[in-house]
C-alpha cells in the first residue's frame, strides 16, 4: 500500500459540501471499499486581511471572524497533489488554510 498522508483544511460552512465533492472526487478519504471519508468539527475561523489581499470575506485591515468546519481526511501519497489541487479550485479562500503530512496506516 502506499504512504498515507492526514490532509486537515479549514472551509467556511457556506462552501463544505462542494470542497468535500471535489476533495472526494479527486482521491481524499479512500479506505478500503469507501469513499470520500472525512471527520468534520465546527469551528471559527479568524484572520486579518493585509494589504494587498483579496478576501471573500471581510475587509482589507479588519478582523474577521467566519463560522467555518475543520474537514480531516486520509490522502494517498501519488494522489496528494490532484487532491490539493481540487481542493484549491473549490474552495472560496484565495489562500486556503491547510496541512498535511505522512501518517503510519493501521495495515
Amino acid at each position: 500500500m502506499t504512504q498515507l498522508h492526514a490532509l486537515v483544511v479549514y472551509v467556511p460552512e457556506t462552501h463544505i459540501e462542494e470542497v468535500l465533492l471535489a476533495m472526494g472526487d479527486a482521491g481524499a478519504g479512500r479506505i478500503g471499499d469507501y469513499s470520500h471519508c472525512a471527520f468534520t468539527s465546527p469551528g471559527t475561523g479568524r484572520f486579518t486581511p493585509l494589504p494587498g489581499a483579496r478576501p471573500f470575506v471581510g475587509e482589507v485591515g479588519i478582523e474577521e471572524q467566519v463560522p467555518e468546519t475543520r474537514v480531516e481526511c486520509v490522502v494517498e501519497e501519488d494522489l496528494l497533489d490532484g487532491v490539493v489541487q481540487a481542493l484549491r479550485a473549490a474552495h472560496p479562500y484565495e489562500e486556503p488554510a491547510l496541512m498535511t503530512w505522512a501518517v503510519n496506516g493501521w495495515w
